[in-house]
């Protein structure tokens, strides 16, 4: 079926059933960013392949609620089909709820699949419909019977997160979720977040794309740990290692049984914003609603994590400065070279260091008027030949066994106006005061924020994504809690303590022109004033010099750059040999010579 075709047997489904409207998620049972191809609903109804987004179908409008990283590709993506795109300004904030109340008459009917939606948004959803009369039936499964060739869930074996790249044995993180969970007076705790289930037993996976994650289910007592998961997926190795940390394992599926057996009269800890609602009705014990233990304490990322990251971030410079140097021969050869083939060049090229899994996210190489939107990722069957002219933007990562990269860098591949000098400098100026930045212990990304974007404000520009995301080891590539948010987020309200690692990356984009961003991940550190805090730089890759305008930079930040291109070369150049290394020494040169 084509996606109106889709469509058309859906409503043919929802009048069977006396359902006005269903809501389609991009999540999965877990609340995960990228859902296995058995939960990609969103995408098999819609076609849009953003990786956030929100379907809403009646029996008169289909409409696909995306932020504003999105517009521009899925306006391109939904293009014709039955299927609108409607803008969403506000990512965090529900506002495809106010379609239904205005457009639905009071008395009506809406469905959802409660296995993919939080309990926590399933409340919000249902508060603001009531408010105008409609019902939400919140355990329906309307897509499934229309779905007839959805994909089985991944039977990928389980493997061992060694302690070397962890740095803490899984028997202690259990003990501390433990410690944390007699503070807080609560005898159980569920775990329904792949990257906290993975992180807490220290195994990993390959059940999604680019998150090293596998699909299970978590509960810990003060007595008993119980991991549900598809036994096949756990080898003897595997077993045994969970065996030793005195791990039960249990069935997939036997959450809900183990759930219901828990009596009344304790407490279980359950996080609202993760806990899909099917899991939180089946309780029967006591619920007190809090952040997920390991969610908060794998955010701390330990000294042999930070020691890796550094380690991480010099392999995969190097990795780039490949990638980015055959570019370059190419074009002055008189060669050209798509998007998608520089994506593939980069996923080679960091095959080639040690340690790597695989990309942590799909690349957003986007060549001139395709960097304005903003996670653009090229296909082998469209993407836009590479020339030598114009603005390049390529946002890259890699998953490593001892750390998570996820980086941006803007280049010239000629002579650049001064409009585009402007823009650049403008970002990278907020990216380097964002780096430098000292602040209170525990101050919220929502006030760091507004370091970044500044001096593109003092222009009358911003960009409307968030400054930065957290980021795992070996882990999410977008993890929580902190963040660079200008709204009132999880990211923007959770306050920075010591050994964080974010993204720091403000943008500018002009439609059907080009894109800009620069980004570094960064961890937080204590300063040399007690109860404050700084940043410490971990990626390692030069600026393009031929976009930065010197005249708008003052002496702190000249110094800065100076002292960052010298670190860079410092700690890329013993991966890299001949012509590269020749040619990546100029590119870490120093942007004023008197200086240095």
């Amino acid at each position: 079926m084509n996606i109106n075709q889709k469509i058309s047997s859906l409503r043919s489904v929802m009048l069977r059933h006396d359902v006005h409207a269903v809501i389609i998620p991009t999540s999965d049972p877990h609340q995960s960013e990228y859902p296995a191809s058995h939960w990609q609903e969103r995408f098999w109804i819609s076609g849009f392949t953003g990786s956030a987004g929100t379907v809403i179908i009646t029996q008169n409008h289909a409409g696909c609620w995306v932020d504003s990283r999105y517009f521009t590709q899925a306006t391109q993506e939904l293009e014709g089909t039955e299927m609108v795109m409607h803008k969403q300004f506000n990512q965090f904030e529900p506002v495809y709820i106010d379609y239904l109340v205005e457009n639905l008459p009071a008395g009506s009917t809406c469905a959802i699949n409660g296995r993919m939606f939080s309990c926590g948004t399933v409340k919000t959803i249902k508060q603001r419909l009531a408010h105008a009369n409609i019902n939400l039936a919140h355990d329906s499964n309307l897509i499934d019977e229309i779905w007839t060739d959805r994909p089985p869930l991944s039977k990928s074996p389980v493997f061992i997160h060694e302690t070397k790249f962890a740095g803490v044995e899984s028997a202690i993180k259990i003990n501390t979720i433990k410690e944390k969970m007699a503070a807080l007076g609560v005898q159980y705790h569920l775990l329904t977040a792949l990257d906290d289930i993975a992180w807490t037993f220290n195994l990993r996976g390959n059940d999604v794309q680019y998150n090293p994650v596998f699909i299970a289910n978590a509960l810990i007592t003060m007595d008993k740990v119980y991991l549900c998961i598809d036994g096949d997926k756990v080898n003897t190795n595997v077993a045994s290692f969970l065996a030793q940390n005195k791990v039960e394992i249990c069935a997939y599926d036997d959450i809900t049984a183990l759930l219901q057996s828990i009596e009344k009269k304790h407490s279980i800890l359950i996080d609202p914003s993760i806990c899909n609602q099917v899991l939180y009705e089946a309780v029967s014990a006591q619920i007190v609603e809090g952040s997920s233990i390991p969610k908060m304490l794998k955010g701390f990322k330990n000294e042999t994590e930070i020691a890796n990251a550094h380690s991480v971030m010099a392999r995969d410079g190097a990795a780039i400065a490949n990638a980015i140097h055959w570019l370059e021969i190419e074009l002055a050869s008189g060669r050209t070279c798509t998007e998608y083939e520089l994506a593939a060049k980069l996923a080679q090229s960091r095959s080639d260091m040690d340690n790597y899994v695989g990309e942590s996210f799909g690349a957003i190489i986007g060549y001139e008027e395709n960097g304005a939107i903003i996670h653009y990722h090229p296909h082998p069957d469209n993407s836009k030949t590479i020339k030598a002219s114009g603005i390049l933007l390529v946002d890259n990562g890699g998953q490593f066994l001892d750390g998570t990269t996820d980086i941006t860098r803007t280049f010239a591949l000629n002579t650049p106006s001064a409009q585009q000098c402007l823009h650049y400098t403008l970002i990278l100026k907020g990216m380097v005061n964002l780096s430098m930045a000292v602040f209170p212990t525990k101050t919220p990304g929502s006030q760091l924020d507004t370091i970044a974007r500044q001096f593109l404000w003092r222009e009358g520009l911003n960009y409307l994504h968030g400054t930065g995301h957290g980021v795992g080891s070996f882990l999410n590539v977008h993890e929580p809690p902190q963040g660079f948010a200008p709204i009132s987020s999880e990211r923007g309200r959770t306050p920075f303590e010591p050994g964080m690692i974010t993204s720091n990356e403000p943008g500018h984009y002009i439609e059907g022109q080009y894109g800009m961003r620069i980004e570094n991940l960064m961890v937080s550190r204590p300063w040399k004033k007690e109860g404050y805090m700084c940043f410490e730089t971990l990626t390692v890759y030069p600026f393009d010099h031929s976009l930065i305008n010197l005249d708008l930079l003052d002496q702190r930040e000249i110094d800065w750059i100076n002292l960052y291109h010298w670190d860079a070369y410092e700690k890329i150049s013993p991966h890299l040999t001949g012509d590269v290394l020749a040619w990546f020494e100029k590119k870490c040169a120093p942007i004023k010579l008197d200086l240095m």
